[in-house]
């Protein structure tokens, strides 16, 4: 064994975890009680950082997200390396069956791949090691039989992944997912990316400062000086934001003027806004997960508001919508899938990432439209079975792909 790696054994209570908590909150399971158990764990023991890190994921789950980083730092400053067992073991040996070091960067619940939801409940175990800028590369870490870097791509992260390049670049297990090409995954770079590929709809998306958005609202700047060719109405956002938040369609410059009154952040992305709502006027949103190339839908999402996620869609609420994304899923392989394989591949070679998400739609005129391509989208099998039936074989199928290609890279490696 190589003197870079060590036991991964760790003297302090175990880790709960995201995906357990996940589940928790999913199931509108008051965590409350939970958060003060592990908060009096922390006080009572300041070597417990299990308890931090899950205490953060409490506060995270219930909404407090500031609270919740600083008990993050809290525990990456007590302790860098943290250990998730494979929940189901060799009936040979008792060992895992496969080892995976992922590599983390500290953040919210999107800073991250969200690792344990593609492994939940398989024979994989986790070791999950948080970097900062302030803190150096161990000496040491677990042995293992891939390494996956899980940091996702916003301002904050890139000195970090630039820290990992020359880290990673020579390591002496299989790496997943390099941090140089996680760098790429702005919606800017993205754009670049995949600019002029045929059968791909992605609006030109530029970085702008709050100066120039001023300038844009004050009627001194000219759509088309940021835009080529472009015009209202345009979608704005702050960089590093998710989920919608801060996420507005501007039909006219009154009305951006009005969104920085509200919006304090420095920079922006910016893009003209596509109408891609279908004959019957609903708009419809795919996520699809792409394994070593091989895309997999993981959500299907009608709704009459173009700014679609998941949750606020009402999939729930209609057995309507929930028959049509049951009818998507079970044909996503023989219809979507072939529809945009070519679209596909040529994402799956410029991104040249073994594993990532995709969210997209499809224009009236048959083109994938991307929203963003990312490596830390949020796929799970957490759904009320008594509501979503066919979901869970679904994601299955992209567990067991994830899980293969992490064999794969594993039998491919160079023999000690």
């Amino acid at each position: 064994m190589s003197d870079r790696f060590e036991s991964a054994a760790q003297p302090f209570a175990p880790l709960i975890g995201f995906a357990p908590l996940m589940r928790r909150a999913f199931l509108q399971q008051d965590l409350s009680p939970l958060g003060l158990q592990l908060l009096a764990r922390a006080k009572n023991d300041l070597n417990d950082a299990n308890a931090l890190l899950d205490c953060s994921t409490v506060l995270q789950l219930r909404g407090d997200r500031e609270v919740a980083l600083a008990v993050q730092a809290q525990a990456i400053a007590a302790r860098q390396l943290y250990h998730l067992p494979a929940q189901r073991l060799s009936a040979q040996n008792g060992e895992p069956g496969l080892r995976l070091l992922v590599i983390m960067g500290p953040g919210d619940l999107m800073a991250n791949t969200p690792l344990e939801l593609l492994v939940e409940d398989s024979d994989v175990a986790l070791d999950l090691l948080y970097l900062t800028l302030d803190t150096e590369w161990p000496e040491s870490v677990p042995d293992h039989d891939v390494m996956m870097v899980a940091i996702a791509e916003c301002d904050a992260n890139h000195p970090l992944l630039q820290r990992l390049i020359p880290v990673v670049a020579d390591w002496p297990r299989p790496v997943i997912n390099r941090p140089e090409r996680i760098a790429q995954l702005s919606r800017n770079g993205v754009c670049a990316a995949l600019g002029g590929v045929p059968g791909i709809d992605m609006p030109v998306t530029v970085r702008v400062a709050r100066a120039q958005l001023q300038a844009l609202a004050a009627g001194t700047l000219a759509v088309d000086a940021l835009l080529a060719g472009d015009d209202f109405p345009l979608i704005v956002r702050p960089t590093g934001s998710h989920a919608g938040q801060n996420l507005q369609k501007m039909d006219a410059p009154a009305a951006l003027a009005a969104y920085l009154e509200q919006v304090d952040a420095e920079y922006f992305y910016l893009s003209r806004f596509v109408d891609y709502r279908s004959a019957d006027g609903l708009f419809r949103k795919y996520r699809v997960a792409l394994v070593d190339g091989q895309p997999f839908i993981c959500h299907f999402a009608v709704s009459s508001h173009w700014m679609i996620h998941y949750l606020n869609a009402g999939m729930g609420e209609s057995a309507e919508k929930r028959a049509e994304e049951a009818a998507c899923m079970a044909s996503f392989d023989q219809q979507f899938a072939l529809r945009h394989a070519a679209a596909l591949q040529v994402i799956n070679e410029r991104m040249d990432l073994p594993y990532l998400g995709i969210d997209c739609a499809e224009t009236a005129s048959g083109e994938l439209l991307i929203f963003e391509v990312d490596n830390a989208m949020i796929v799970h099998a957490m759904d009320p079975v008594e509501t979503y039936p066919y979901k869970k074989p679904v994601m299955q199928k992209l567990f067991a792909a994830f899980r293969q290609m992490l064999e794969n890279r594993r039998l491919a490696a160079p023999k000690d």
